[in-house]
């Protein structure tokens, strides 16, 4: 409930509940009823206008207070919820308990692939717990970090500007964890030689080249800051080097 604006020590603005402000409506004279009311000031919000264009439009004639008490209370009801529209906050119009809220299902971790290598149902599965699950992310990115000295040096070397050391970053430390996740031995810290282009080194696996080829898309399809075709060479580049190293990092090899 909205206690923000007031009149006076005994002027609240605060919306009751459509069964208190249905009575003030009808016993003040006025054909509408609270649904109707929400209505009328959602479409006055929408549209920059204020609530005096609203609530005189409630009443056919002068509204009729048996008490000044009464008149009180239905401006007190109907500013309230003005307010409650004007701050964009759900509006409850039913009587009765509130329903449980639905549960937020986590996604379960995704089966390990190793030996062998992830499928692209892997990924999509690893990519939507790393979304889901706050803590496991925390984890991970906190592993990243300790362990992966020699990659993040390179991107702080590589002089990329802001948007495209957080897109390289934050698409390596995904890939790092679904390595993680899916290589049950783990990922050791990578080798700054790893970084060099090693003909010897495995191929990385196809599905998680695609999962960087297309977040390197959608990076330099952004609307707010795109990145520019140079830059976006350089961060590819990081990024397929970091990937092959990681790649090459798993344990138990």
């Amino acid at each position: 409930m909205s206690r923000s604006k007031d009149r006076g020590e005994d002027f609240t603005r605060e919306f009751e509940g459509a069964q208190t402000l249905d009575g003030l409506l009808e016993v003040s004279g006025s054909a509408c009823d609270t649904t109707e009311v929400l209505a009328r000031m959602q479409a006055a919000h929408a549209k920059g206008r204020p609530h005096s264009d609203v609530i005189p439009g409630l009443f056919e004639e002068e509204p009729r207070f048996p008490s000044p008490d009464v008149a009180r209370l239905l401006y007190q009801n109907l500013l309230g919820l003005w307010d409650l529209v004007e701050e964009g906050r759900a509006v409850r119009l039913e009587e009765g308990p509130r329903p449980p809220r639905p549960k937020k299902v986590k996604a379960s971790q995704p089966p390990a692939f190793h030996p062998d290598e992830p499928t692209g149902e892997f990924v999509e599965a690893a990519w939507r717990y790393l979304e889901d699950d706050e803590k496991a992310r925390t984890r991970l990115m906190h592993s990243f970090e300790n362990r992966q000295d020699a990659l993040l040096g390179a991107l702080d070397a590589a002089g990329l500007t802001d948007e495209g050391y957080g897109v390289a970053r934050h698409l390596l430390f995904e890939l790092y964890a679904m390595l993680e996740l899916g290589w049950s031995p783990g990922v050791a810290s990578v080798r700054s030689a790893a970084l060099v282009a090693d003909t010897t080194a495995p191929p990385v696996p196809q599905s998680l080249r695609t999962y960087a080829d297309e977040a390197l898309f959608e990076a330099e399809q952004d609307e707010e800051q795109p990145l520019t075709a140079q830059e976006l060479e350089a961060v590819r580049t990081l990024v397929r080097s970091g990937l092959a190293a990681l790649w090459g990092a798993r344990k138990g090899r």
